[in-house]
């Protein structure tokens, strides 16, 4: 996320898929990489066991970005409306909503944690809907002025969260927050 809020630029698109200048956010990732960076990646992966996406999220960054592969060492379910653009081994297409995702997620994970990745729309769905038990932001030093705002569209009232870690590295923090029940 930048330090203004957003998770993506604006203009998202299958040329930009996360926006303009929203490569920027994942800088700490790849080319401002340090070992703590690439530590709490691997953490989070390694305590993962599925994952769920967006459709615009699948739909932009598949044919990009990921090359028609799915990036995930394990299963992933894509909450969508209609049939995908593109349909990719690796990836489940859910369209009963996010608690049927969800279910099927964590009987996937098989007593691991599921990542909910975004975009930001699934994100709120979940905060909404007080499915989420904590939530990991890696806030990147950038300002990207417009875009797809986290929090900015939140369905009132707001998640009641509790940090529990902070951890500082050159291209990002990291924040760790409980979300109170």
């Amino acid at each position: 996320m930048s330090l203004d809020g957003f998770t993506a630029g604006q203009n998202i698109s299958e040329d930009t898929p996360l926006g303009e200048n929203g490569e920027l956010l994942h800088k700490w990732l790849f080319s401002d990489s340090t070992d703590t960076d690439q530590q709490i990646v691997s953490e989070r992966f390694e305590n993962t066991g599925a994952v769920i996406l967006g459709s615009r999220t699948y739909n932009t960054a598949i044919r990009k970005a990921w090359d028609g592969k799915s990036p995930f060492p394990f299963p992933a379910f894509v909450l969508v409306n209609a049939a995908p653009i593109m349909e990719v081994a690796g990836f489940t297409f859910v369209k009963e909503g996010i608690t049927n995702a969800l279910h099927k997620a964590k009987t996937a994970a098989n007593s691991k944690n599921v990542l909910v990745m975004g975009g930001a729309n699934v994100a709120q769905q979940f905060l909404s809907q007080n499915l989420l038990d904590e939530i990991h932001i890696q806030i990147a030093p950038v300002l990207l002025g417009k875009g797809t705002s986290l929090f900015g569209t939140l369905a009132p009232p707001p998640p009641n969260l509790i940090k529990f870690n902070a951890i500082e590295t050159k291209g990002a923090t990291h924040l760790f927050f409980k979300v109170k029940k």
